[in-house]
This record gives C-alpha cells, sequence and structure tokens, in this order.
C-alpha cells in the first residue's frame, strides 16, 4: 500500500512540473550589459524572453544618404529622448528599401554610449508590450520598442495593444520607452475602396470620416512624429550605391566604373532602393576585392 501511495505521489509530483512549465511566468529582466540591443522573443511554451543581439548592425548615420531631411527629424527626436527631454513615438512610412529600418539601427549606434537601448519585437508579439514596459521601466537607461514592417489585418490582438501603450492606457507613460515603427501602410491597417462611403459631407461642403475609418486613423495618429519615405531618383540611387562601395573600400576609380552596372542590376529588380544599391555594392565588392 506503501508503495502504491509513493508512486502516486511521485506521478503528481511529475503532472505538476509538466503544469507549471506551460503555465505563464512573469517576464524575467536580461543582463542589460549583455548588449545595447534585444529581441524579444516567445517560445512554444508561451514564455517569452529578452534575448541579446551579440552582433548589432554597424550602420552609422553618416553611411545613409538622400535622406537627410527624414534622418534630421529622427536624430533630433531621438537625442531628446536620450537627453531626458521630451520626444514622440515615430512612425517611419513610405516607399520599401529607402532607409527606414537602417535609420534607427543608425540611431542606437549613435547614441548607445549615451544610455540609448533597443528592443526588437514583432508584430504577433506586440500583446505582450505592457509585459516589456514594465521590465524596463525601473532601468536607467532609454529604450526604443522597434517594430519593423508593422501592419494589421482587422482584428488583431496587437492592434489595441499597441494603440493602449501608445496613448490611451489608464497608466502614465514610461518616460524611458519610445515606440519606433516602420510600415508600409500610413495607417497600419488596410484600407478598401468601400470605406469611402461610410464619408459624410456637411452642408457647406465638409467631409467628415466615418467610424471605420476613425478607427484605422486613430491609431497611426497616436504615433507624435511621422516621417516618409519616398523613392529614389536615378542620381539618389547611383549615390547611394557609391556610398556603399566606398563603405566596402572600392576606390573612386572602380566606383566611376560601376554605375553602368549599379543601373542595370536595378532594372532586373526593378527598384531603385537604397536596399538594391546596398546588394549591389555587396555584390560588387564581392566580385572585385581590394
Amino acid at each position: 500500500m506503501n508503495e502504491k501511495f509513493e508512486q502516486l505521489i511521485e506521478r503528481a509530483g511529475q503532472l505538476l512540473l509538466q503544469i507549471e512549465a506551460i503555465l505563464p511566468r512573469p517576464l524575467c529582466a536580461p543582463d542589460w550589459k549583455a548588449s545595447t540591443a534585444w529581441r524579444y522573443r516567445k517560445r512554444s511554451t508561451g514564455h517569452g524572453a529578452l534575448e541579446p543581439v551579440r552582433h548589432v548592425a554597424a550602420i552609422r548615420l553618416a553611411d545613409l544618404k538622400e535622406i537627410d531631411a527624414q534622418k534630421e527629424k529622427i536624430r533630433r527626436n531621438t537625442l531628446q529622448f536620450v537627453q531626458g527631454q521630451p520626444a514622440n513615438n515615430v512612425l517611419l512610412t513610405g516607399a520599401r528599401g529607402t532607409g527606414k529600418s537602417s535609420l534607427i539601427k543608425a540611431c542606437l549606434n549613435e547614441y548607445a554610449a549615451q544610455g540609448l537601448r533597443l528592443i526588437e519585437v514583432d508584430k504577433a508579439d506586440m500583446v505582450d508590450l505592457p509585459d516589456i514596459v514594465d521590465v524596463v521601466a525601473s532601468q536607467p537607461e532609454k529604450f526604443i520598442v522597434f517594430c519593423d514592417d508593422l501592419s494589421f489585418e482587422e482584428g488583431e490582438p496587437g492592434f489595441k495593444a499597441l494603440k493602449s501603450i501608445l496613448d490611451g492606457s489608464v497608466a502614465a507613460a514610461t518616460p524611458n520607452v519610445l515606440i519606433y515603427a516602420t510600415s508600409n501602410r500610413r495607417h497600419l491597417l488596410p484600407e478598401y475602396m468601400k470605406e469611402n462611403l461610410s464619408y459624410t459631407h456637411t452642408e457647406d461642403g465638409e467631409v467628415h470620416p466615418g467610424e471605420v475609418v476613425e478607427e484605422k486613423i486613430s491609431l497611426s495618429e497616436r504615433f507624435g512624429l511621422w516621417v516618409s519615405f519616398y523613392p529614389f531618383s536615378q542620381d539618389e540611387y547611383l549615390a547611394i550605391a557609391a556610398q556603399w562601395l566606398s563603405w566596402f573600400g572600392v576606390d573612386a576609380a572602380a566606383i566611376e566604373a560601376a554605375r553602368p552596372e549599379a543601373l542595370v542590376w536595378a532594372l532586373e529588380r526593378g527598384s531603385r532602393s537604397g536596399r538594391v544599391a546596398y546588394q549591389f555594392a555587396r555584390d560588387y565588392a564581392g566580385r572585385h576585392p581590394a
């Protein structure tokens, strides 16, 4: 009888361990000295963790060309944040491959020595933003929570979580956290032609959006700073390609000779973006080592 009872106790203990493994656990603070950037990762068990980025991209603000106006807005806002001055959450929207994500990474490198840190969060994990904010709230550093290529479909839970963190929460905004997001959608949600039918017109000609449109605009409006990016002209594309070729150690004469190849490279890809210019420079520098 005692042996069976002991076996029952042992099985119950094993079952409790299995249950504990899948129960939600509070997010733990990482070793903040391990890096200047972290990724929030969620395991299959549902537990989230902040994992240090071991190799942070070495890009600097000076490396980014042909986006001087956008760069100055982001740099100024980030510097205000680092210095403890009022600063805004930022939404960077526009053409793909024009340097939106690179600009945020460059700001991290520019101001990491002054206490700036970055946490990258996937759109799917936006529901856990309150937990992430709670973990960093007591830290002396300033944290940018970065979401790349952010957009939502109708009804996604992360939409309301982000909306609450940006502006709508009962709790006061955490002074050492800002949200920086990039998106190809200005309002972060799909927009349909039928929604134009919800607009109303007053007698004096004013146009007012309907409830559906208002809801979609409400999230993007909570970002205090909007920065728009536009497709590059041919000359701008070539200037960016030349910058990256120089970055890879290609000499001036070779850079000038590479212009026709750079144009063909862009033509084959149907784009003159900064990303395409960088990819060309990598290929060219690899084929023509110094």
